[in-house]
């Protein structure tokens, strides 16, 4: 452990204070005594109502539109949230059912109640929505709720949700709208026997069979909340592999994770046809190469093929935005578009649909626009798969780091030699570091465990300020917890690690 630290620092170079206030100061006076906005955000997801409360806190008058009439977007209220309260309600149903014994809880019977797993769903969804709400007001946000549309790049058209219309005008106007459920030929979706996230959101009834069309985040973690539940759930892959963008190695140990729980997987497969004449679904399925077909009969399918940009409607032809073959919105790396004064961010343009991605992508913006400089890496956004295992990663996979031609190390541990893993009797997984082989600094780290998703943000700092593995490894963690596998793994990484 006496190797120095190689790892190249990146310097930080901070506006003056002055200079920050004038910025400031210039952008308050700019607004008063005008009906103009000096921002105006069209979505009140993720990336717009954190735009749109940055933009107040540096004294912008703020204007944030949202079609949907309660705040937060896809993942307040149909995605990242509504989910997590149903992963974790069935995780402890799975529990009760399957491991409360193990550690000298006995019960008698164990049972669920649907309507009141969902009603708590509910609950978590209406108070944290009021909850944006409340910051809205307190930071002085004007709150419009309709339908937004460009008439001028300086003006949005905005059909209320009260029947009215009103035009709102904003010296800088972001895009900010999301994405919406990718469509699969010949499939259409009706909310009650083919449904998107949102329809396995509000199931009813636990089907008796389940099939997902997509083996990506939403697909896996969906199917595990009704597999937990009962269901039989077999998921449909047109891809060699589940969530391709997930590291090799680590992706077949959640696979096999994934199967010992039950999930069945056809991957090289496509559905080439849809049948709902019955009192289920036949699907009829194909090698994705091409080939002889068969059918597939289940009760519900859930789609999860993605998702794509959410455009439709704003008027981007009328002012001349421009759109890439895709449909996503070209910026440059202000979030600014082709059109002068028309920022875009989050879903609508390049990089990871992720709501933590899109909130950056907000601050970011908002601060070029008030004089100031933002800056978000995408090559350092971590994602997570909320499943159980989880599995959570930040910047290289090895399959990447290869391609670049990189000469590197890698460092693993396993949670097998983790004592509070064992203890919990929850030891399944690893902790995975990519690391160049010059320097010792940290490319890619990837992790499966029971909370890997909060485990990777020590990694995800790691590589922002650009650390090494020593860096990580000589940094003391407390005993006995989870994140010590990752300070094993960083010694295995240029090292040896103490426990294996």
């Amino acid at each position: 452990m006496a190797m120095a630290s190689l790892a190249r620092r990146r310097v930080y170079t901070f506006v003056s204070s002055s200079k920050s206030s004038f910025c400031l100061t210039r952008w308050r006076g700019f607004s008063s005594g005008s009906d103009e906005n000096d921002v105006v955000v069209i979505g009140g997801g993720p990336g717009g109502y954190v735009a749109a409360i940055k933009a107040a806190q540096l004294g912008l008058k703020t204007t944030c539109i949202e079609k949907r009439g309660t705040l937060g977007g896809t993942c307040l209220n149909v995605g990242c949230i509504p989910s997590k309260a149903l992963l974790h309600s069935s995780h402890m149903y799975h529990e009760a059912k399957h491991s409360f014994a193990n550690h000298g809880v006995k019960l008698s019977s164990v049972e669920v109640d649907l309507p009141a797993m969902m009603a708590q769903k509910d609950k978590a969804v209406s108070n944290l929505t009021r909850g944006i709400e409340g910051l809205f007001k307190k930071n002085k946000v004007t709150y419009v709720k309709g339908y937004g549309k460009f008439v001028s790049p300086s003006e949005v058209s905005v059909d209320t949700l009260e029947g009215g219309n009103t035009v709102v005008k904003g010296k800088h106007i972001i895009i900010a709208t999301g994405s919406d459920v990718k469509s699969l030929p010949g499939v259409t979706i009706d909310e009650k026997k083919i449904v998107s996230s949102t329809g396995a959101l509000a199931l009813t009834e636990i089907p008796k069979r389940l099939v997902v069309i997509g083996a990506g985040y939403i697909g896996l973690e969906m199917g595990s909340v009704w597999g937990r539940l009962g269901s039989e759930i077999t998921v449909v892959e047109f891809a060699s592999d589940i969530v391709p963008t997930m590291d090799a190695e680590v992706r077949k140990q959640f696979q096999r994770s994934l199967e010992k729980q039950g999930m069945k997987f056809k991957l090289n497969t496509k559905v080439v046809g849809v049948d709902t004449s019955g009192d289920g679904v036949k699907l009829t399925l194909e090698p994705a190469a091409g080939g002889d077909q068969t059918t597939f009969e289940t009760d519900v399918v859930l789609v999860s093929a993605g998702r794509t940009p959410f455009t439709a409607g704003l008027g981007l032809d009328k002012i001349g935005v421009e759109t890439d073959k895709v449909g996503r919105i070209v910026v440059n790396e202000r979030f600014s578009t082709n059109v002068s004064g028309v920022y875009a961010i989050g879903d609508v343009i390049p990089g990871p649909m992720l709501a933590h991605k899109a909130e950056e992508d907000g601050v970011a913006c908002v601060e070029y626009i008030a004089g100031k400089v933002g800056h978000v890496d995408y090559d350092k956004v971590p994602g997570v798969v909320y499943t159980t295992p989880e599995v959570a990663y930040v910047g290289k996979t090895e399959e990447q780091v290869k391609a670049l031609g990189v000469e590197y190390r890698v460092g693993k541990f396993p949670f097998q030699a983790n004592s509070r893993a064992k203890a919990i009797d929850n030891a399944e997984g690893l902790v995975k570091i990519l690391a160049e082989k010059e320097t010792d600094k940290i490319l890619g780290v990837h992790i499966m465990a029971p909370n890997a998703g909060e485990l990777i943000h020590e990694a995800a700092i790691a590589l922002q300020y650009d650390a090494s593995s020593e860096d990580i490894a000589r940094v003391c963690h407390a005993h006995p917890t989870m994140s010590e596998a990752v300070k094993e793994a960083a010694m295995a990484t240029y090292d040896k690690p103490i426990h294996i």
